[in-house]
């Protein structure tokens, strides 16, 4: 069986925010799949998706420091037609990438014990963000 549910996340400031069980909660009412796979695509350009740790909020922060040291806003970039954090969220977007592939056992994600899924807001003003889920399983 195949099901499919665009989702719309919060508005969220520019950094790393797990998302987990807003997208559990965004999801509910799916018919439960025995075993299956989790695809989430994220639509955008400015934003990315990726698995990290779920418990220590420092470890985002740290994240993101990271990320603004390595691709600073003020670089010499020719492309910044929505402002400095434009072309700056467009390479962390395609470092991180905006998909994952989840396995799905007894209706439930399975994740490790100390991973969660994180949204990383790239821009300084990103706005709600799209997220296609599809679900395949029996």
């Amino acid at each position: 069986m195949w099901y499919q549910r665009t989702i719309t996340l919060s508005e969220k400031p520019r950094g790393f925010h797990l998302i987990t069980d807003e997208i559990a909660d965004k999801l509910s009412g799916l018919p439960p799949v025995e075993t299956g796979l989790l695809h989430l695509l994220l639509l955008h350009t400015s934003a990315s998706l990726t698995l990290n740790e779920n418990c220590d909020p420092t470890v985002r922060a740290d994240m993101e420091r990271h990320f603004l040291k390595t691709v600073p806003d003020n670089a010499a970039y020719e492309h910044d037609y929505e402002g400095a954090d434009d072309m700056p969220s467009h390479i962390k977007s395609s470092v991180l990438g905006v998909s994952l592939l989840l396995p799905v056992r007894q209706g439930r994600l399975q994740l490790g014990t100390w991973q969660g899924i994180w949204l990383g807001e790239h821009r300084i003003h990103g706005g709600p963000r799209k997220i296609i889920a599809t679900l395949q399983g029996e």
